[in-house]
């Protein structure tokens, strides 16, 4: 078994390929060094690095005491509710079995040290990006993506990549901290302005679908069989809007900046930490819609300022690359908990 051993949830979603790419990044620096698991009792003598706090939580108290542990905490609060309230509360109980903690964005880790959580053992290293992958598209690759996806090439085509219902069916009920009502809305008060097309990825999207439907905007919703046909997803958009109320990162920040599609945050998560707003992206305050759609109306009104903020974003996303997240979980991670350190 492999010194460090990741251990993801089954959800074949977003942590799913942040543990993906950790791992095939460790593995091109110290091939074998790293590799995935399912079953995080079955690793004895080994770092061991949960990518969900929930998982940790679940597992924590069960696990051997041969192992060195990390945990990736992105996202969460008290306030979110009882069922969140009750998991920092157990997550804070365990804390003397983690070694160290992981957190992408700098409101979460001072959220964390607030919580007691000693400095020594957080770390803060961002979600990262395939720049390879994730290129930067011209008008060509654009319109080509657009006549694919059948985008109409006379309206605004604004994009939601991400999980904002409840569950893994057809989410109905929203889930808030996604600001999926505030997506709606942002969109609806662009629409009275412009002609919009909504194109959607991911799971549990029926709140929004049904949303749109009522409000007469046309869209379509593509459930993405391979984590990497995104990118044509990204491609095809005017604007990307992400309205959480709560992120760690999200991804879909850094995969905006990376193919060059204009974004509009609200400031959670990572947004505060990497978008300059007016300079390579637009930040709007969390729940705020009216904010959201006066940043998008504004952004794309100026096509001279669209075009200085898309090349901007692309060469500041660079530093990101998977390549640099994965080296910095092996020297500021798994390295220093590493019974048998690689040179």
């Amino acid at each position: 078994m492999p010194e460090v051993a990741f251990v993801l949830e089954r959800a074949d979603w977003t942590l799913r390929w942040y543990g993906q790419y950790i791992t095939n990044s460790v593995s091109a620096i110290h091939p074998g060094a790293c590799g995935l698991v399912g079953d995080p009792a079955r690793p004895l003598d080994r770092v061991v690095h949960f990518v969900s706090q929930h998982m940790w939580s679940n597992w924590g108290p069960f696990l051997s005491a041969t192992n060195r542990y990390a945990v990736t905490f992105f996202h969460g609060k008290a306030e979110d509710g009882p069922d969140v309230a009750r998991h920092i509360d157990r997550f804070l109980g365990l804390l003397p079995k983690a070694e160290k903690v992981i957190t992408a964005a700098s409101i979460m880790e001072n959220r964390l040290i607030e919580w007691g959580v000693p400095r020594e053992k957080l770390v803060r290293i961002p979600i990262g990006v395939d720049t390879g992958a994730f290129t930067f598209a011209d008008d060509a690759t654009r319109r080509s993506a657009r006549k694919r996806l059948g985008v109409p090439d006379d309206r605004l085509c604004i994009g939601s990549f991400q999980k904002d219902g409840v569950g893994w069916g057809d989410g109905m009920e929203p889930k808030l901290i996604k600001g999926p009502d505030v997506f709606l809305d942002a969109v609806a008060r662009i629409a009275k302005e412009k002609p919009v097309f909504v194109l959607l990825t991911g799971p549990a999207r029926g709140y929004v679908k049904a949303g749109l439907d009522r409000l007469g905007i046309p869209f379509r919703h593509f459930y993405l069989d391979e984590y990497l046909r995104i990118i044509e997803c990204y491609h095809a958009l005017d604007l990307y809007l992400m309205t959480s109320r709560e992120e760690g990162g999200p991804m879909s920040i850094m995969e905006s900046m990376a193919t060059g599609t204009p974004i509009v945050a609200t400031r959670c998560g990572m947004a505060e930490d990497i978008l300059v707003d007016g300079a390579n992206g637009t930040l709007a305050p969390i729940g705020d819609a009216a904010a959201v759609a006066e940043q998008a109306l504004g952004l794309v009104s100026d096509k001279n300022l669209l075009q200085t903020i898309r090349a901007q974003a692309r060469k500041d996303v660079m530093p990101y690359d998977w390549s640099a997240v994965g080296r910095a979980h092996w020297e500021k991670i798994y390295a220093p908990l590493s019974r048998n350190p690689l040179e």
